[in-house]
């Protein structure tokens, strides 16, 4: 007994609260996602949780219930409907929910995430079921710490949280935006390892202009203009206290789809104060230049022999060409003479010297040159080997854009960054038909397989920050990093291309198979905690001698567990007469 009763003595704060230490019996089991198991609940739980009886008498394993998920997946007529399916199953049973995703990733990735997300966030009103995360508006000004408390978990160790201003491509979608912090945590787990428990998605509603969500009755946030100014930095200072406050200030929070006007603000005001990154800056800048590492492997020359043009000029292209500077200067180029390497176009042309109303972070890339507005008369004059698109306009990259970059590029490097698809600068079936399979392709959203009239076959790579933020954030938490650096996404996007072999260039593909995003994540994970402990900012101690073994062991299983204790004997008479052997 002096066993059976330790092991149900309840977990020191901080410890992960495993199922067999619930005190829910009945109904309220089996509509915890965390503690359902469906069917696959044994006899012996059903009658310790008193949900015999609440069950049909069958017993399902987890493997014959994913089977009896993708059945009616494939029933599903559009892949908002799978969305929904999906979503609604992570309501009920969140480790099936997650075995069905880990099983196969690259299927179930593009419907969790980009690009039907997009689309899910535009139809929230009508996919709305139940609530995930918090929603935090303006009318909670002194009360955020309160809502936190609220929350059921009490160890939080990430956060994602958007204001829904730039959701993707599609712009402002208010509180609709919720659906990107969702899945992206789901992305967390999946393709991370991160404990779902220890995950919190968050939505600052602050409002929308958004005529037609203003209009909308199914609308589901405050039906007003989006407060700005201090009221709205107020919001966000009481919100990042509040967390650290409650959590800690090991607690990761990531900012997600803010406008450009807030992104690059808060995030330099936050930076150094807080754990804290902007995946639209920071994560979309890593996966870029993966790619471009494993172009380079393709080219066979160094970054900075490159003239790189940008088709955008906002939070992901800067993020981009700034990481792009520091692996310049890697390489050995001085940052003056990198920064001559890299243009940019925005909605107003060619960015150069002298052009009105440019902001501090576009004015670093502006340079001595006539104005100019049209993107193909920009590609031919500045002739760049490398054409990166990240403004969100669908077909930007033109048939004679293309086939330019093809004339005075042996490989010419074409990213269409920008999501969902519909936004796509062009797709990966134009880039290889117009370069004649000499393009060096990548895209946010995926693209299928393109075979060339010679046969040759190839499998377009996706520049996905999914490759990036699980893994940054299973190294951090695990290490408990305060302050992410720069040098953190440069590492990862390193460790991204060291992914990718010679058989996945000759391919096509610029990026490892989403099959071992996993993998991957793991070992940009313990990358960043050896550098961690080498520069110590990490304040985990004692330092782990295997830090592999060490963050394997706070990987999330899918796998369902036993609610059985030894304490808890069933009376034979009643075994017996439950499992007919009477």
């Amino acid at each position: 007994m002096e066993g059976a009763a330790a092991a149900r003595s309840p977990p020191r704060e901080g410890e992960d609260l495993l199922p067999m230490w619930t005190q829910k019996r009945g109904c309220e089991v089996l509509r915890d996602p965390s503690l359902n198991k469906g069917l696959a609940f044994t006899l012996e739980e059903r009658q310790q949780l008193n949900i015999h009886g609440l069950l049909p008498p069958c017993f399902l394993s987890q493997e014959v219930q994913v089977l009896r998920v993708l059945r009616n997946f494939e029933r599903q007529a559009s892949d908002l409907d799978r969305y929904i399916l999906l979503m609604s199953l992570q309501d009920r049973n969140e480790k099936l929910f997650y075995k069905v995703l880990t099983s196969d990733i690259e299927r179930f990735m593009p419907i969790v995430y980009t690009p039907t997300v997009g689309l899910a966030c535009q139809q929230y009103g009508i996919a709305f079921r139940r609530p995930r995360g918090l929603f935090i508006t303006p009318h909670d000004r002194g009360h955020v710490g309160t809502l936190l408390k609220a929350w059921p978990e009490a160890v939080i160790k990430a956060i994602v949280v958007t204001d829904g201003e730039r959701i993707l491509g599609l712009g402002d979608l208010g509180c609709y935006g919720m659906g990107i912090p969702v899945g992206k945590l789901a992305l967390y787990t999946a393709c991370g390892g991160m404990k779902p428990q220890e995950c919190l998605p968050v939505m600052l509603d602050v409002g929308t202009d958004n005529e037609e969500l203003l209009k909308d009755p199914l609308y589901i946030g405050l039906k007003h203009k989006r407060i700005r100014g201090q009221a709205y930095d107020d919001l966000l200072d009481e919100f990042m206290q509040a967390v650290t406050s409650r959590y800690g200030r090991n607690c990761l929070i990531q900012f997600e789809d803010f406008a450009n006007t807030n992104a690059f603000r808060l995030l330099n005001k936050y930076r150094n104060l807080y754990c804290t990154f902007n995946d639209d800056i920071q994560g979309t800048a890593s996966v870029a230049v993966a790619g471009l590492l494993a172009a380079l492997r393709i080219t066979g020359n160094k970054l900075s022999d490159h003239t790189i043009l940008f088709q955008g000029a906002g939070e992901a292209a800067l993020g981009i060409a700034n990481l792009i500077l520091m692996a310049m200067e890697k390489e050995g180029r001085p940052k003056k003479e990198a920064i001559k390497k890299i243009w940019m176009v925005d909605s107003k042309g060619l960015i150069v010297k002298g052009r009105a109303s440019l902001t501090a972070e576009k004015e670093q890339f502006a340079h001595q040159h006539e104005e100019m507005k049209h993107l193909e008369d920009i590609v031919n004059c500045l002739r760049p080997t490398a054409l990166i698109g990240v403004a969100a306009i669908g077909g930007a990259f033109t048939k004679k854009i293309i086939q330019d970059m093809a004339s005075f590029n042996q490989r010419p490097i074409i990213f269409a960054l920008s999501n969902p698809t519909s936004k796509a600068e062009c797709s990966a079936e134009d880039c290889y038909t117009l370069t004649e399979g000499r393009g060096i392709f990548a895209s946010g959203s995926p693209f299928g397989r393109v075979t060339l009239p010679d046969g040759r076959t190839f499998f377009p790579g996706q520049g996905n920050n999914a490759y990036v933020f699980p893994g940054v954030a299973l190294g951090v938490v695990a290490c408990g990093i305060r302050h992410i650096s720069e040098e953190i996404f440069l590492t990862t996007a390193e460790v991204i291309c060291q992914q990718v072999s010679d058989k996945h260039l000759e391919e096509g593909r610029l990026y490892p198979p989403l099959v071992s995003i996993q993998d991957v994540s793991l070992k940009i994970a313990v990358k960043i905690a050896e550098n961690a402990y080498s520069n110590n900012t990490a304040t985990f101690h004692p330092e782990p001698e295997d830090k592999e073994a060490f963050i394997r062991s706070q990987i999330y299983s899918t796998d369902y567990e036993s609610f059985l204790t030894d304490s808890y004997t069933w009376p034979q008479e009643a075994m017996k007469i439950q499992t007919g052997n009477f």
